[in-house]
């Protein structure tokens, strides 16, 4: 769910919101964003070899520039300005006084008139519960330092890209060519009947150092829901599990945006092994007896895409694949550049556990890298692309479609 906007950003210090928006007993409906192009065109990423990755929001109406010169505004209006991104205010949420470092927009009480007392309550209970997690120290998942180093990990290893991950008060080296400003813009709480759905959004803006021109921006969200009840069942811990996937998927979507993903034309599915059989014939639900099972998968590229003379010259043969796998809580294994279409897993998984898992492969185009985009087994969906969930007790929304890897009890 993203959308690609131009123009100057916004130079506040937010960083992140809360809302609950609750009429009645439904809620205004936030409709997924629509689709477009979603990356960067080439010729402006060849264009870019040394980035600068920022925590914030890009600043609005203000030249850019390589250095915090006293003359000068600065990338972020200067050093001084710049420092006080990030500063705690105190305001006071569902009773509890508490400091935090972004505005938080006010739960109005009038909008809770047609609820019962119970459901009233529940629901603002867990607004305060949510509020107060985003509002704890620096390094809780969903910050704009955490997206910000996710960002730069995700592109450090890219042929060609010098890139750098800086605070907002850095000065910014005179030789690069533009920074990419990474900022979480809010966190939605939408009370549907049972279910609550809640949208983490950020935006992505690649700013060119030399001119102040916006090369590319966007807006990236990542949406899961689930009756009310499981939201908060164990002290809202498949909140907690959101909050890991959320940063995971919007960190890489934005570098994916940006520099990475290209969208050749292909099918790419799983394949059965000696150690993994499908169940019931379904070819995305994989079982296994062994804890180090071999996983296997099947690419045809279809041709037919946009790219030009690199993506019809691509050898079959020197494509490399990255795979992970998840439980139901984050990332548990991982395994880069893996030369064949099958890996098997070095590590032992758990008996008597689902996980889910995926592969993208890696097109070599002389000293490039391109990537391809995670196998799932519906791509095209609205509601199955990787950050639209339909219950995220079931499997969380990134996840969703990967394909499932049963393990069973016992061990081979």
């Amino acid at each position: 769910m993203h959308t690609q906007e131009r123009g100057e950003g916004n130079s506040s210090a937010l960083i992140a919101r809360v809302v609950l928006l609750v009429i009645g007993a439904t809620a205004a409906f936030y409709p997924a964003a629509a689709q477009s192009q979603s990356h960067m065109s080439e010729e402006l990423r060849s264009s870019v070899q040394k980035v600068v990755v920022l925590p914030g929001r890009s600043p609005a109406s203000q030249a850019t520039t390589g250095t915090y010169g006293k003359e000068s505004p600065g990338l972020l209006g200067g050093m001084q300005a710049g420092s006080r991104i990030g500063d705690g205010v105190s305001t006071d949420i569902g009773g509890i006084p508490i400091g935090i470092g972004f505005p938080i927009l006010r739960l109005p009480g009038m909008l809770f008139g047609g609820l019962s007392g119970k459901a009233k309550q529940e629901i603002q209970d867990f607004r305060d519960a949510l509020t107060a997690d985003l509002t704890k120290a620096t390094g809780k998942p969903l910050s704009n330092d955490a997206l910000a180093s996710d960002v730069f990990w995700s592109i450090w290893k890219i042929p060609d890209l010098d890139a750098k991950v800086f605070a907002p008060s850095t000065p910014i080296p005179n030789d690069t060519d533009a920074i990419l400003y990474v900022s979480l813009t809010d966190v939605t709480i939408n009370v549907q009947g049972k279910d609550a759905i809640i949208t983490t959004s950020a935006s992505a803006t690649l700013r060119r150092v030399s001119d102040g021109r916006d090369l590319y921006s966007s807006v990236v969200q990542y949406q899961d829901r689930d009756t009310l009840g499981n939201w908060t069942r164990n002290d809202n811990a498949l909140w907690r599990d959101y909050t890991n996937f959320a940063r995971h998927y919007i960190g890489r979507e934005i570098s994916a945006e940006v520099f990475k993903r290209v969208e050749l034309q292909y099918e790419l599915r799983p394949l059965e092994t000696d150690t993994v059989a499908r169940v019931k014939k379904n070819e995305w639900h994989g079982l296994s007896r062994s804890l180090i099972p071999t996983l296997a998968w099947e690419l045809k590229l279809l041709g037919s895409d946009s790219y030009g003379a690199w993506a019809s010259a691509i050898d079959e043969t020197d494509i490399s694949y990255d795979v992970e796998i998840y439980d139901m809580h984050q990332l548990v294994y991982s395994a880069s550049s893996v030369g064949e279409s099958r890996h098997t897993v070095v590590v032992e998984l758990e008996a008597c556990k689902k996980y889910r898992w995926s592969v993208r492969p890696l097109y070599r185009v002389g000293t490039d890298i391109k990537y391809g985009e995670w196998m799932r087994s519906n791509p095209g969906a609205s509601d199955g692309n990787g950050n639209i969930g339909r219950k995220v007790s079931e499997a969380p929304a990134y996840i969703q479609d990967f394909a499932s890897l049963q393990i069973k009890c016992g061990r081979r």
